[in-house]
């Protein structure tokens, strides 16, 4: 197998938290737990909270051992940040033992929290090295609007199993909450989300605002000035060396491994791209990247959006 036909993984990309990330897809597009009013891999298409098999573990597997060995740049992380809720893969704690097994590289799971309330979950989470979840509200109402979840999901079950998930896990446990203006940037609910965040005890705590084009229009960030009130909050609860914001996105620094093409799609699909970031990346590996990249939007295999000021490429689609 050659880079060039890879299908679940793709970057690296700079990561923020992670450095020079390794991403794995294990999730078909839009299967997830949530249709958050600001993902920026559009409205969930397939709200499920079964878990299942997806893709064969050997392949998934394969890749990442392959990808590795192939390629020259250093790889900071192993991430599962699939095209949907990386915990509906019922064969993910195996993939992470495996490919702990095969490869040198410490594995991060990003994940919406919402099947921690399942131990067989939190048991599969167990082998990774770094592992965020996301709260981004604790009213049940505000969690309906802004997380949009599956209706048989319950907030009090899901809070209940990340705080039994933060008592059994060894390695580098995050939080990520993504704020939303006018949704859930209200002080006083605000410090309750931190109350709760500061008794899991995490070695991290990111503050999010949507960077890339988010599933509804209506999504904005809050203002820069209440966006500095809530790093105040946060910091006050939790420590200021505890406390980071993600406000910007990750700089330009990405490598074109194998085709262009199939690396450039299986980028956008779960990481929506600058296109001005794009063009950088192409003319090093394609003769001419705005013809390259018209081409793909003409066949529908891409979609120009624009966000904050910015042309992002991205892919919405169902598979």
């Amino acid at each position: 197998m050659s880079v060039s036909t890879f299908k679940h993984v793709f970057g690296p990309v700079r990561s923020r938290r992670l450095g020079r990330s390794l991403g794995v897809n294990n999730v078909p597009y839009k299967t997830c737990t949530y249709s958050c009013i600001y993902c920026q891999l559009g409205r969930t298409t397939n709200l499920t909270v079964e878990r299942r098999t997806f893709y064969s573990l050997e392949s998934t597997v394969s890749e990442v051992s392959e990808f590795i060995g192939s390629v020259s740049e250093d790889v900071d992380y192993v991430t599962f940040v699939p095209d949907g809720e990386p915990l509906l893969d019922i064969n993910i704690g195996r993939e992470i033992f495996e490919i702990k097994n095969r490869v040198p590289k410490p594995v991060a799971v990003l994940t919406n929290a919402s099947l921690l309330f399942r131990e067989d979950a939190r048991e599969d989470l167990l082998n990774a090295d770094f592992v965020s979840v996301k709260i981004d509200v604790l009213k049940e109402g505000t969690w309906k609007i802004v997380n949009r979840p599956h209706p048989d999901l319950k907030l009090t079950d899901i809070l209940e199993g990340v705080e039994e998930f933060a008592k059994i896990f060894k390695g580098k446990l995050t939080t990520e909450t993504m704020l939303v203006n006018d949704f859930n940037t209200n002080l006083d609910e605000l410090r309750v989300i931190a109350s709760f965040i500061r008794s899991l005890n995490p070695w991290k705590v990111y503050v999010a605002i949507p960077v890339r084009p988010p599933a509804e229009a209506y999504v904005k960030p809050p203002t820069p000035e209440k966006l500095v009130e809530i790093y105040a909050l946060f910091s006050d609860k939790l420590g200021e060396d505890r406390v980071e914001l993600l406000n910007l996105p990750e700089p330009p620094e990405f490598y074109v491994y194998g085709d262009p093409e199939n690396w450039l799609l299986n980028l956008v699909s779960v990481h929506p791209m600058r296109l001005s970031h794009a063009l950088i990346v192409l003319e090093k590996t394609v003769k001419d990247p705005e013809s390259f990249i018209r081409r793909l939007a003409e066949r529908c295999e891409i979609s120009l959006v624009n966000f904050a000021g910015e042309e992002f490429i991205v892919r919405r689609f169902s598979r």
